[in-house]
């Protein structure tokens, strides 16, 4: 059994049971790929894969239970490369990590550059999607952290933390009627178009049932997974926006007003999650503390111990 091996049938599982997907992504030949999977397949006495003439169809029942294993026994293989790193480059390496819009456009900022003063050898990437994909990028290894709210808590695969709780804001042209209704309500509201986020962010769940709870349908006419896309559309007079408070500067976005929301929705929590079994090297625990000061390197090792 090679870890070449190993890499093949994962790289295929994760390729939607592609082998040329995988040889490209491994920048191998498919042959050989092909050859290696059947060769490890026969030293376990088992099939992997199921096979419909030369194509890969699905994967069997053990089959399963071995793409699992496999994911663990390479990513212990890349926790040994990172302990070796620490030791052997101290202050040098990469830090991926995977954030919302929001969170890399407002929050994130004085902590990367914080991190990147104090690391200037550590290659820092961000990869901005929704909840749902921060959290494959973890569980895949693309990235090291996710930060996002809610959602990243329902992965038992993931050791989160919480780091601070947000709220919302209502943003409207500065002429807008609903600007002056004191104090604002959900009725108010619901008279306007609306423009928040995509359904597929967790903070936008506890608009949705906000207005359910009080019987009353908003009509969103747009959503958007950037908070600067619904405050451009805001500002064409397509209707008043609900987006992050900490979306909203007077001065930055001085050609629209916010009233404060937190009493009509519920607060979101923004938290990191990391891969459990994950070895982090010491820069990462820098970073966790430079955006979120309470997780100190006990916090994290306590919550990655479960």
């Amino acid at each position: 059994m090679k870890l070449q091996q190993l890499r093949f049938v994962r790289e295929v599982a994760r390729n939607g049971l592609s082998v040329s997907a995988a040889a490209q992504s491994l920048n191998t030949a498919q042959p050989g790929v092909s050859s290696q999977i059947r060769q490890l397949e026969d030293e376990l006495g088992i099939e992997v894969f199921i096979r419909h003439g030369k194509r890969l169809t699905g994967i069997t029942e053990p089959g399963y239970q071995v793409v699992a294993m496999i994911e663990r026994v390479l990513q212990d293989v890349d926790s040994i490369k990172r302990v070796a790193e620490e030791f052997s480059q101290q202050a040098s390496g990469s830090l991926s990590i995977a954030t919302t819009h929001t969170q890399a456009r407002y929050s994130l900022p004085p902590a990367i550059k914080r991190f990147t003063e104090q690391y200037p050898d550590v290659s820092l990437n961000i990869h901005q999607g929704n909840p749902t994909q921060i959290c494959e990028y973890v569980l895949s290894g693309e990235a090291d952290i996710a930060i996002a709210t809610e959602a990243i808590a329902t992965y038992d695969e993931l050791a989160t933390m919480p780091c601070y709780d947000w709220n919302r804001c209502v943003i409207a042209l500065p002429d807008h009627p609903l600007l002056t209704s004191e104090p604002l309500t959900l009725e108010h509201l619901a008279q306007y178009p609306i423009i928040t986020y995509d359904y597929a962010f967790a903070g936008r769940s506890k608009i949705n049932k906000a207005f359910a709870d009080c019987g009353l349908s908003p009509d969103i006419v747009l959503t958007a997974i950037d908070s600067d896309v619904i405050k451009t559309y805001v500002e064409l007079g397509l209707g008043v926006g609900i987006l992050a408070s900490i979306a909203f500067s007077r001065e930055r976005d001085a050609t629209l007003r916010s009233v404060g929301a937190d009493h009509l929705f519920e607060s979101s929590t923004v938290r990191i999650g990391i891969r459990r079994g994950s070895y982090l090297r010491s820069y990462v625990y820098d970073f966790i503390r430079f955006f979120a000061p309470h997780l100190t390197r006990e916090v994290v090792d306590e919550a990655m111990a479960g």
